[in-house]
């Protein structure tokens, strides 16, 4: 984002819970209606996403070696500008792009999972420990 290094955009089509936003509001999904007709994408939350301290987490499937590998790391989100549509933030994540560079090196999709909490030790104990996931915990 910018020139700040340790920054992005965060954006969704948007099916983040309300509690995530500034302010929020119930519309239709921008990018899937042209493919199957506006009158079919009503019910996305669109809005700006609040800055608060957030934990994020991948998981997938390396299908030929037979294991689940997760990352999992904390940041937060900002109060940086941005206008677009979805759902959507700035979110600043220490160290990014050595995080962006495992995430390509490692072949993991471009989804993540995101909570205002930062509860990331906790997620890689257990998804580690007792899951038995190859985990990445990003610092």
């Amino acid at each position: 984002y910018g020139s700040d290094p340790d920054k992005c955009v965060c954006f969704h089509c948007s099916n983040l819970p309300k509690s995530f936003f500034k302010t929020a509001k119930m519309d239709y999904q921008e990018i899937i209606a042209s493919a199957v007709g506006k009158d079919n994408t009503y019910g996305t939350v669109i809005g700006r996403i609040a800055a608060a301290k957030t934990t994020f987490c991948r998981a997938t499937t390396d299908d030929t070696a037979g294991v689940i590998r997760a990352y999992v790391g904390q940041g937060e989100f900002t109060n940086d500008k941005l206008e677009t549509f979805g759902g959507y933030g700035v979110m600043k994540i220490p160290n990014l792009q050595l995080l962006l560079q495992y995430i390509c090196r490692a072949g993991f999709e471009h989804h993540v999972a995101v909570n205002i909490s930062q509860k990331a030790d906790a997620i890689a104990e257990a998804l580690d420990n007792y899951m038995g996931w190859e985990v990445y915990r990003h610092r």
